[in-house]
Parts: structure tokens; sequence; C-alpha cells
């Protein structure tokens, strides 16, 4: 079975085309990146007009690259949010308008369910049971996994998403947008011990997180030293990895809580924030040393796609899971 997918919940135009929930003959991603990094974030009406520029290409790239013609596509998923909703509504309205025209099922995909079967995308079955966590630049939660449809939350952020913290951490420090990336090169040159950021851990036991306080921190050592990012580039370096270092170990130690609590031997690990290049080295050891076994997929599929998407909603398909035509988006 074939579905055709499409996924514009933020600032990526995507359309995939996936068999059988396993196997993806396509994955195009469009990226705005270069339209959003003059204003240090997102702008949702720019988003909106590029989504709109973008979707028909994207979509023909994607049957031409899975070499499949109309006739061999079975059913169209679409995220249909959490997202920007001008956003969602292009991706919503094109998949809308190609089950109509096409006499095709329509799937309704959560954008979060959907990262939780990047791993799929790449050809590995999810693990059951798990504990996966997702980090990404709107959310931080990690789930109990039993079955396809059957997750737990387990916790998640009470106020900024990991992925929102790396990017105002990064606008502190004037490095650009996005900021994950630039905050994961530039710590790659730093000494993560050199300044000793608080780690955030709530309540014993608790499964939440928490990144306001290593945010503000961060905002603090910058004014109190009265570094000039502009001017005082030696000590970027050792402020971008104690903050990463900081982020990252408590990421790694709930997890693997959560983990020792659900008695599972699996942990999933995506969301966009899972192509950081420390959360996935330390995640590793972590996990071997503990005796878990990690799955991690590849970076391209971590952040923002359709395959992802296509392949949540193979199984939506198979549980008889459908959308009708008065299908809508929203945007929590």
């Amino acid at each position: 079975m074939n579905i055709l997918a499409i996924e514009t919940s933020c600032d990526e135009t995507a359309a995939a085309v996936v068999r059988g929930g396993l196997h993806t003959l396509s994955n195009i991603i469009a990226s705005q990146v270069e339209y959003h990094r003059e204003y240090g974030g997102v702008v949702p009406e720019i988003a909106s007009r590029k989504h709109l520029e973008n979707i028909v290409w994207v979509v023909r790239r994607a049957l031409v690259e899975a070499e499949l013609d109309w006739n061999k596509i079975h059913a169209v998923a679409v995220t249909t949010g959490p997202g920007l909703l001008g956003a969602l509504l292009v991706g919503v309205s094109t998949a809308k308008a190609i089950a109509y025209a096409r006499k095709l099922p329509l799937i309704a995909c959560n954008h979060l369910d959907g990262h939780l079967y990047a791993l799929q995308a790449n050809g590995q079955e999810l693990p059951f049971p798990s504990v996966a966590l997702l980090a990404s630049g709107g959310h931080t939660n990690l789930y109990h996994m039993i079955g396809h449809g059957e997750y737990r939350l387990l916790g998640q952020t009470r106020d900024d998403a990991v992925g929102e913290a790396f990017d105002k951490v990064a606008r502190m420090l004037k490095l650009g947008y996005p900021g994950g990336p630039a905050i994961d090169r530039l710590a790659a040159r730093g000494n993560p011990a050199a300044i000793d950021f608080p780690r955030t851990y709530l309540e014993k036991g608790s499964l939440d997180f928490s990144l306001s306080g290593i945010k503000t921190a961060v905002l603090y050592y910058v004014q109190q030293n009265k570094i000039n990012p502009e001017t005082d580039q030696t000590v970027l370096p050792d402020i971008a990895a104690g903050f990463q270092q900081a982020v990252v170990d408590v990421l790694v130690d709930k997890t693997l809580a959560a983990a020792r609590q659900c008695g599972v031997k699996h942990i999933l690990v995506t969301g966009g924030v899972a192509s950081n290049s420390l959360l996935r080295r330390q995640m590793a050891e972590n996990c071997q040393s503990a005796g878990f076994t990690l799955h991690i997929p590849p970076p391209i599929l971590c952040t923002d796609n359709a395959a992802m998407i296509a392949c949540l909603g193979y199984y939506l398909y198979k549980q008889g899971k459908l959308a009708d035509l008065t299908l809508n988006a929203y945007s929590r």
C-alpha cells in the first residue's frame, strides 16, 4: 500500500510516498530557513505564503522520485496539527483536494505522533514496549509506547521546549537562526565544564522538564560578566558548551529514569533536537552502560518531514481511522 503524505506544520513544505508504513520511496523537503533567518525565527505569514508557492512542486516531486503515478497511490495522509494554523491549512487543503479528485481515503495525522514514527521511515520497526523522548522546537515530551496508537504521556515541559531554549540562547549570543545547529557547532570548540550552569530536575521522581531556568542562567551570566557577543567571542564556545551540556544531562537522565520506571529495554529519541550531536552521543553511551537499546532516526528524519506522517498514516488506515472532507486544522 502506497501512502502519499503532506506535512506543512511549520516552515518545511514536505511530501513523501511510503509503502507499507516502512519503505520510504521518496521524501521531499523544501526548507524556508533562508526566508526566516533575518527575523530570528519563523514568521507565520511568510511560512504560509511559501507553502503556497512550494506545495504543488513538492507533491509532484515526491511522485517522480517514488517512480509512481497517481494510479499507484492508495491514500493521502496529512498533518492537521499542532502547528501554525495558516501553514497547516495549506497542507490540509491540498490533501483534501487530492483525496476528492482522486477518490482516495483521507487520513488526519497528529504532528507529534508523526515524530514517533520517524524510525519507521528509516525502515526500522518501532520497538514495543519502549520509552520515547520527543525533543523539538515546540515540545519536550516523554512517552511510554506500548503498541501502535497506544502510548501514554509520562512527562512534558512546564515552560520552554528544548528547541525553543536553544533558539533563545542562540539569540542572546547572536548566533543566528536556527539556534540549535549553531549552538551545536559552537559548543564543539568549547569546554562544557568551564561554566557550571544549573540542571533543573524539579521535584523528586518527576518526569517533567523545565528549561526556562537554564535559559535565564545563561542570560544572567552574559549580563553579569558584561559579555558582548559581537566582541567577546573567545568565551562564547564555553557558554554554548556549558549550556548544551546542562540541557543534555537532564534530557538523558530523565529519559533513562522513565525507561527504568516503565520496565522497558528500548529507548527512542526523535524530534528536531535529536539531531544534536552531544545528545546522540551521550544518550548512546548512557544507554549502553545501563543496558538499554537506543533507537534514533538519522537527522533528516528527526526534523519535520512527510515520510514520518506517511508511516503514521499507514497504521491509522489499518485501524480504520479515516477523515472526511470536513477535515480542518488545529494549532494546539
